[in-house]
Formats: structure tokens, C-alpha cells, sequence
């Protein structure tokens, strides 16, 4: 599947409706993100299942900021709609596919009550 531009119009609907989504928060101007682009972009056709997702943070600037975004690139992987990955920098094709993996395994019903529990701790 080839990358999909995100912006504040399809966000929402983008991560609401699949079940795993990786953006990339980029720039024209940001060389790593020039670099990190034919991985990201190589690394997404092996996988039809997963939407692979680019947010130009100089167009998207407010929701670049709604995710505190500070360097680029950051990659972002969200699974049923929780940021299970955030990480600034470009990362190697092994390393992309080694996430993927590890995306893949997460027992998201253990995901929710850890989340239950540290809410409910610092509440």
C-alpha cells in the first residue's frame, strides 16, 4: 500500500477506521526526513493491511503540536486507536519491520487494562 498524506480533515476518520496506522511527521526542509521517506515508502508495500500515514508538520501545524511533535521525523504507530510508538528519528528497514512485528503481537486487551490501571492510579 503506498503512503496516504493525513491532514486535521482525514485524521480522525483514518485512525478510527483501521486498526493499525503508522505516520511518519515530516518537513520538506528536514534532510533525515528525505532519507527515512524510500524506507518508509518501501516498508509500506509489504504490508496492505496497515495504513502507512505522512503529516507534513509545516502544513499540519496544529496536528503536529496536538501530538507535541519536536523533531523530525517522529514515527507514530497507533493500534485500535492507542499510540502504542512514538519515536523521533529515522529508524533502518530491519528496525521498521522488527516494530511491525512487535505491533502486530501486542495483546491490546492487556494494552487497555495497564492503561485502566495507570489512569486509575494517578487518579
Amino acid at each position: 500500500m503506498a503512503t496516504v498524506e493525513l491532514t486535521k480533515d482525514n485524521f480522525k476518520d483514518t485512525i478510527t477506521g483501521n486498526d493499525i496506522i503508522i505516520v511518519d511527521f515530516w518537513a520538506s526542509w528536514c534532510g533525515p526526513c528525505k532519507s527515512f521517506a524510500p524506507i518508509y515508502e518501501k516498508v509500506s508495500e509489504n504490508h496492505d493491511d496497515i495504513v502507512f500515514g505522512k503529516i507534513n508538520t509545516e502544513d499540519e501545524q496544529e496536528l503536529a503540536a496536538s501530538f507535541q511533535i519536536r523533531s523530525i521525523p517522529t514515527l507514530m504507530i497507533f493500534r485500535e486507536q492507542i499510540v502504542i510508538f512514538s519515536q523521533a528519528g529515522m529508524l533502518p528497514e530491519t528496525a521498521l519491520e522488527e516494530i511491525i512485528g512487535k505491533t502486530r503481537e501486542l495483546d491490546m486487551d492487556q494494552v487497555r487494562a495497564d492503561i485502566e490501571a495507570q489512569q486509575a492510579q494517578n487518579a
